[in-house]
């Protein structure tokens, strides 16, 4: 929940909203909450809870072949979190400015965040030739000194993340719960005040009053609202796998989930009346032609409502000081998770010096940021992560889990050739699908190549495969081609939704549902295919900005390092303890539990993972009731 309940709900997300004001908004962003979200944070809990290790760890038990996919949310949280921090260290700036009065941003509200907060130079725009066919002039950057308080700052964030992650989880939790309460107390008193100042109606009506439905036709918009969503949340980023990993053995994985994300809904949208008060108090109107960046929108209405309170300097205090908790506790969770990671390898140094050098790296990368460009380079680089990056981190977890999980078994009762043709068809269907839509400008004609492609060679793997020898679910035991089918198209993700249930569902758990597998695959892996591919075009038309360059190229990394794992696995073995490589290699047979979660049902506290293992913290160890369950999950195996 810390992770979650950060900046991307109380600046972020008034940010990306302004810049798409109206209650379309809302079409997109609950989708993205709903189809994908939850079905995939409900995935990245399960598996953390149920093999007892990091992403890397979790993924491989999936398959061998998916470390890769496993190293991708890290990524993401090794980039965002240097960024990160030194959006805190300008909020930092905020704060010390809070002691002085007049409060110094009073009647000056964006220069005094531009000038003196941020303190970069102005760039000299480049653009492109008429037709948008070449590069007339690329954009250039005369400031790149840095800059002495927000690196001074900076030191000081990353001096606190230290802090409340080296210890270990223990620490890292009672940190959390206060890092939790205040903001929600503040930002209840912001939105009071907000909303009793002259003209707030305006800003509120903007947002939930407004209706724009041409925006839906762009593709920008769902772009923004599925990266706000996993941005916010914290999908994709592997700390929920991680911490996971600590819950009791038979958590309530999938309750979890739904309160994660939910409270997360609530809080960024009661968040944002407090911000669009102050927009229509200050007829801050958006201009449809300018896009504002990912944060600047709160920075440019919260202070404007302290002034307006009395005893502004108390609350000027309250409100950064908050902002600077909100950060933080998503900060140190990003670190936490790479950290995770190392320790998980079984490298042969303590948490605490992994810890140190993981900071003292991570200062050091954040310095870029703190230069006279830092405030551009941030845009660009967060822009492409959230937009590629995470993204693809995200399908490919969808994907993956509900494809190769346990692989063999549909091999063994279809055949090889039916299976790679019927994945031939998905893959291919949704990359045809995407390069038909774009080249004709036709959403209809490519959904209609997509679909055609899949559905052809869906076929073509049913009469080629072998009869399956084991029953499948009750619907598609009816004849042997919807059998065939059945294991083509669903068991994998069917299978891997039994075998976390045996961990965590049964007794008054929730269990994971039946359409949850085929809600992932079917339905939210080609969605966010299709937002991934809104990229492209969108890079098309800032590529004369060379910051836009650098983000749109660090984000093609995070998609080589899943690649490589899927081809090369051997590379990414260092990443796990030596003792705990063989898992996700184990023989099954179909329709069968796998022996290894029966092992665990049974008794787990022989598997040593390190950082991520049974027996490093005892908040892994199972407690007496957890023996009861055991019991009646062995009975129903």
């Amino acid at each position: 929940m810390g992770g979650c309940a950060g900046q991307g709900n109380l600046l972020r997300y008034p940010s990306v909203v302004y810049n798409n004001y109206g209650v379309q908004w809302f079409i997109p962003y609950l989708m993205a909450v709903f189809i994908i979200a939850i079905p995939a944070l409900i995935l990245e809990v399960s598996i953390g809870q149920a093999y007892r290790g990091g992403t890397v760890i979790a993924f491989n038990n999936i398959n061998r072949r998916l470390k890769g996919v496993g190293m991708g949310p890290i990524f993401v949280s090794f980039i965002v979190v240097q960024y990160f921090t030194v959006n805190l260290a300008w909020i930092m700036n905020y704060f010390r400015n809070s002691f002085t009065s007049p409060l110094p941003w009073e009647g000056r509200i964006a220069e005094f965040y531009m000038g003196d907060i941020v303190a970069n130079v102005d760039p000299i725009q480049g653009s492109l030739t008429a037709g948008n066919s070449q590069v007339a002039e690329y954009t250039r950057y005369p400031g790149i000194g840095l800059i002495g308080e927000t690196v001074g700052w900076s030191a000081f964030i990353w001096f606190l993340v230290w802090i409340s992650i080296f210890r270990g989880v223990g620490l890292t939790g009672r940190v959390v719960y206060f890092t939790m309460g205040l903001p929600i107390a503040t930002t209840i008193i912001l939105v009071g005040r907000s909303l009793s100042l002259e003209n707030a109606g305006e800003g509120v009506r903007l947002l939930w009053a407004t209706w724009r439905g041409d925006q839906l036709a762009s593709g920008t918009v769902w772009q923004t609202a599925v990266g706000q969503v996993f941005f916010s949340t914290g999908v994709g980023f592997g700390y929920f796998t991680s911490y996971a990993s600590y819950n009791a053995k038979h958590s309530n994985a999938v309750m979890d989930a739904f309160l994660i994300c939910g409270s997360n809904v609530l809080f960024e949208n009661v968040a944002a009346f407090a911000v669009f008060g102050i927009v229509g108090y200050l007829r801050l109107w958006p201009q449809d032609d300018v896009r504002l960046g990912a944060f600047v929108v709160g920075f440019l209405t919260l202070p404007e409502a302290v002034i307006q309170m009395p005893g502004a300097n108390f609350w000027a205090v309250l409100l950064f000081f908050t902002l600077v908790v909100l950060g933080f506790s998503s900060a140190f969770v990003m670190l936490d998770a790479v950290a995770t990671l190392v320790v998980d390898s079984g490298l042969k140094f303590s948490r605490p010096v992994i810890v140190t050098a993981l900071t003292l790296i991570s200062f050091l990368m954040c310095l870029p940021y703190c230069t006279e460009f830092g405030f551009y380079l941030l845009d660009g680089i967060d822009r492409w992560i959230n937009n590629v990056a995470l993204i693809f981190v995200v399908w490919s977890e969808v994907v993956s889990a509900t494809t190769v999980y346990r692989w063999t078994d549909i091999v063994s009762q279809t055949g090889l050739p039916a299976f790679v043709v019927y994945n031939g068809g998905y893959f291919g269907g949704q990359i045809i699908g995407l390069a038909v839509g774009h080249g004709t400008a036709s959403p209809g004609a490519g959904a209609g190549a997509g679909i055609g492609f899949y559905i052809i060679f869906a076929i073509i793997s049913v009469l080629i495969a072998k009869t399956p020898d084991s029953k499948a679910a009750s619907f598609w035991n009816g004849n042997v081609f919807l059998r065939q089918f059945w294991y083509l198209a669903f068991y994998s993700g069917n299978q891997l939704r039994r075998d976390l249930n045996i961990i965590v569902g049964g007794g008054k758990n929730w269990n994971i549902p039946s359409f949850w597998a085929p809600l992932l695959r079917y339905i939210s892996a080609p969605v966010l295919g299709i937002v991934f591919s809104f990229a492209y075009p969108e890079f098309y038309t800032l590529r004369y900005d060379p910051l836009m360059i650098t983000g749109f190229t660090l984000s093609h990394s995070c998609l080589l390092l899943v690649a490589v794992g899927f081809v090369m696995p051997r590379y990414y073995e260092v990443f796990i303890p030596p003792h705990r490589r063989h898992e996700g290699t184990e023989e099954t047979v179909a329709n069968e539990p796998k022996g290894q979660i029966i092992a665990r049902v049974i008794a787990d506290r022989n598997i040593d993972g390190g950082e991520a293992g049974f027996a490093e913290s005892s908040s892994r160890e199972k407690s007496a009731g957890e023996d009861e369950l055991d019991a009646e999950h062995v009975a129903k195996i």
